[in-house]
């Protein structure tokens, strides 16, 4: 994939050097510039602009004073390279910006600056691939809130899958699987143990586990209610099911499948450019296995709740385990990009 100056068409960069984000074979867009919004006391922007005017990354600076009302004080607004936000947030918090004023990401879909695509060139890094830690963190943290849509979809999903073995449907066990909303939760783990959130990593579980005993027990329910009804019976539990035996049946590639579909999963959240999450959705049994504890408790099948038990924490901890180790990867490859970067700011030249 090649990246060039917009200019007129066939290439021509005679007038200005200026940047379009590349686009991913699924056609979205990869964001190479992040926008920094900070609103910050007076006292305090001075040192704000000393770690933004010194960093090559950064362009279209802009001070306004006095604009802020809460908290009274000025708004400084720069774009930054992607590569380089990471080192740039850092500077910031080290100032103590967040505590007393706030520090805003967006994303810059489409920008028209030499200077902006130049900065861009010389950061170190491929803008694709970094992983802003900031951005992860929040989407960690609301993917691990305990309300009433997480619940409603977890709960939704767990039922259809209920239904899915009943009737031996491949088609709605899908379909309960994109619906399921853990996945967040499940990475979040990892990012709490990357970045030594503890507290996250306690939302984290707590999510994950109270999710899924509030799905199993309303479907339980309602398998009850059914069986009341003799809408389901033994049969439709204990039965031949070609196209759903898997659900019950953990093996080693139950293992091999979490792993990856883990690891895939965590690179589609960190990634600008990734979009793998319903492939990630689809591949691990999660949700069906808890569907499957609730019709095996409602008929006392001992086995099927085990077994369902067993492929619910191998996929679980599968997935724990490939995201854990996918965000220390990642940790360490940006810790060695910074410090290239800070010798490339020593000895500045054209980085592609």
């Amino acid at each position: 994939m090649v990246r060039r100056p917009l200019g007129v068409a066939g290439g021509d960069t005679s007038g200005f050097g200026c940047g379009i984000g590349d686009v991913a074979a699924d056609g979205r867009q990869t964001v190479p510039v992040l926008n920094l919004r900070i609103l910050v006391p007076g006292e305090m922007t001075d040192d704000v602009l000393g770690v933004l005017d010194g960093d090559a990354s950064v362009s279209g600076l802009t001070v306004l004073r006095g604009a802020a009302v809460r908290p009274a004080g000025d708004v400084v607004t720069a774009n930054v390279a992607r590569e380089a936000t990471n080192d740039i947030v850092a500077g910031l918090r080290e100032l103590g910006v967040h505590q007393r004023g706030s520090i805003e990401l967006q994303p810059v879909t489409t920008w028209l600056s030499r200077g902006g695509f130049e900065a861009e060139i010389r950061t170190p890094g491929s803008a694709s691939d970094s992983v802003v830690w900031a951005d992860v963190a929040q989407r960690s943290y609301e993917a691990t809130e305990l309300n009433w849509s997480y619940l409603s979809f977890m709960t939704l999903a767990t039922v259809i899958s209920s239904i899915a073995i009943i009737s031996d449907s491949q088609v709605l066990v899908i379909g309960a699987m994109v619906l399921g909303p853990e996945f967040g939760a499940v990475a979040a783990l990892g990012v709490a143990l990357v970045r030594r959130r503890y507290a996250l990593g306690w939302l984290a579980i707590r999510t994950v586990v109270l999710g899924f005993v509030a799905a199993i027990l309303t479907t339980l329910v309602l398998a009850l209610i059914g069986r009341a009804l003799g809408w389901v019976t033994l049969e439709d539990v204990v039965g031949p099911r070609p196209s759903t035996a898997f659900i019950y049946s953990p093996d080693k590639w139950s293992f091999i499948v979490a792993l990856v579909a883990g690891a895939a999963g965590v690179l589609s959240l960190t990634s600008a450019k990734a979009t793998g999450l319903a492939g990630v959705f689809i591949s691990v049994t999660t949700v069906p296995a808890a569907g499957n504890i609730a019709l095996a408790a409602a008929f006392g099948v001992g086995s099927e709740i085990v077994d369902s038990c067993l492929q619910l924490l191998v996929n679980i901890a599968g997935m724990a385990l490939a995201g854990w180790g996918t965000l220390a990867l990642q940790n360490l490859v940006w810790s060695r990009i910074s410090v290239r970067r800070a010798r490339a700011a020593a000895h500045p030249r054209r980085m592609l």
